[in-house]
C-alpha cells in the first residue's frame, strides 16, 4: 500500500477503538493515523481546521467512554436543550458533576451538543476539499436519530418495526396502542445506543409492565447491566415519561426467531454498501446486547437454520439501508421474525464496527475497512 494517503483519526486517543485502528494500520504497512482527540478538539475548535489541506483520509470515531468529552458535549447542547422540553443541566451543574459510571445525564442535551460539533466539522471539511471524509457528519447525525432512519428505510421498502406516531406522553401512548391493538412496544430514546435508555412496555389485562435497562437509585438514574422488570404503576409511568420527554422512537415489538432455543438478532457490518461481517447475538431475553447478558452465537448454526431466500432478502435490505448513508461503514441491527417468516432492520449505527476477534480472509474488521477505504480511491 505504498503511496497511500495518510489517515486523520478523530477519536479518544486512549480508547481501544483508536489503538486497535492504529494496530490495523501498522499490520497493513501504513503510517500511524494523525489522531485528533475529541477532548482537545472540543476545547480548541480550530485544532482540526489548522491542519493542512493535503490529501488525507478522515475517520470519525465515537466520543464515548471519556468523562471530559461527555461534560463538554453536555455544555455544548445546553442552549438547544432549553427549547426541547427535555431534562437540562446548566454548564455550572455539569462542571460540578462527579464522574459516576453509567449515570444517565440529560441524553438529549448531550446529543444536541454532538450535533453542534458535527455541524462545525462539516464547515471544516468544506474548507479542506482534498480530504476524503469516510463518514460525512450529516450522515452520522441521521444515524443517531432512530426516528429518521426508521422512516427513511420504510420509504425505500425496507421492512422495519412499525413506528407508533402521535405519541406525546404516557396517556397518548396507551391510547395509540389501544387504537392499533398492540400489546407491546419498544420505547427507545432516539439518540441512544447500546440499549441505553430503553424500555419494552406491555399492556396487561390487570397491570402494565416495563422491561428496561434503566435502574432508578437514590443517587440518580443509571443505564444498568441488568435488565429489570418494573410493575409499580407510578414507576412505569415515571420511566416512560422520561423516555418520551427525551425524544423517543416508539415501535411495535415483534417476536424474534430463535437459535438453539434463544432469541437472537444480528449485527451486520456493511462496508462500502456490502455485508462484510456478521455477529449473531443471542439471549434468553429479546434484548440481546452482549453487555446485557447476551452471547455471540454460532454463525454456522445460524446458516443451517435460516432459509436461504430469507437470508438473501435480509442482506438486500441491509444494502438498501446502508447505501442511503454517505459512510464507508454502517452497523445494521437486523432481526428475523419468529419461525423465519420475515426480517426487519431494527436500526443502524454510525460507530457499529467495534467487533474485535473477527477475521475475514485473514483481515480484522479495521483492516478490512482500511483496505476498502483505499480501494475506493482507485
Amino acid at each position: 500500500m505504498r503511496g497511500a494517503p495518510p489517515f486523520i483519526l478523530i477519536g479518544n486517543a486512549e480508547n481501544r477503538r483508536v489503538t486497535l485502528f492504529q494496530e490495523a494500520l501498522a499490520r497493513q504497512g501504513l503510517s500511524p493515523a494523525h489522531v485528533v482527540p475529541w477532548r482537545e478538539l472540543l476545547a480548541t475548535p480550530g485544532l482540526l481546521a489548522g491542519l493542512p489541506d493535503s490529501e488525507a483520509l478522515v475517520r470519525i470515531d465515537a466520543t464515548g467512554e471519556n468523562w471530559e468529552v461527555e461534560k463538554a458535549l453536555l455544555k455544548r447542547g445546553y442552549v438547544d436543550a432549553l427549547e426541547h422540553g427535555c431534562s437540562v443541566l446548566t454548564p455550572e451543574q455539569v462542571d460540578g458533576l462527579p464522574q459516576d459510571h453509567g449515570r444517565i445525564l440529560s441524553p438529549r442535551q448531550h446529543h444536541l451538543g454532538f450535533l453542534r460539533v458535527l455541524t462545525e466539522l462539516e464547515a471544516t471539511f468544506a474548507a479542506h476539499p482534498r480530504w476524503r471524509v469516510l463518514q460525512k457528519p450529516s450522515a452520522i447525525a441521521d444515524l443517531f436519530d432512530k426516528r429518521i432512519t426508521s422512516r427513511r428505510y420504510a420509504a425505500l421498502g425496507v421492512p422495519v418495526p412499525e413506528p407508533l406516531d402521535g405519541v406525546t406522553d404516557v396517556a397518548s401512548l396507551r391510547q395509540r396502542m389501544h387504537e392499533e391493538d398492540w400489546d407491546e412496544v419498544f420505547v427507545k430514546v432516539s439518540c441512544g445506543s447500546s440499549a441505553s435508555c430503553l424500555g419494552i412496555f406491555r399492556r396487561g389485562r390487570s397491570r402494565d409492565t416495563l422491561t428496561t435497562t434503566i435502574e432508578v437509585a437514590e443517587t440518580g438514574w443509571y443505564n444498568s447491566l441488568k435488565v429489570r422488570r418494573v410493575e409499580e404503576p407510578e414507576r412505569v409511568d415515571e420511566v416512560l415519561t422520561f423516555l418520551l420527554n427525551e425524544g423517543a422512537q416508539v415501535e411495535r415489538a415483534i417476536p424474534k426467531a430463535r437459535l438453539s432455543g434463544d432469541y437472537f438478532d444480528c449485527r451486520v457490518l456493511m462496508v462500502r454498501g456490502e455485508p462484510a461481517f456478521t455477529v449473531i447475538r443471542q439471549s434468553l431475553r429479546p434484548i440481546t446486547n452482549l453487555h446485557l447478558g447476551g452471547k455471540r452465537g454460532d454463525l454456522d448454526a445460524f446458516h443451517e437454520v435460516v432459509p436461504r431466500n430469507e437470508l438473501e432478502a435480509a442482506m438486500e435490505s441491509c444494502r438498501m439501508a446502508a447505501r442511503t448513508h454517505d459512510c464507508l461503514h454502517v452497523g445494521i441491527d437486523l432481526m428475523y421474525e419468529e419461525h423465519f417468516t420475515g426480517h426487519r432492520v431494527l436500526e443502524a449505527n454510525a460507530f457499529g464496527d467495534l467487533l474485535p476477534n473477527l477475521r475475514r480472509d485473514g483481515l480484522t474488521v479495521y483492516e478490512w475497512e482500511i483496505r476498502e477505504a483505499l480501494r475506493d480511491l482507485a
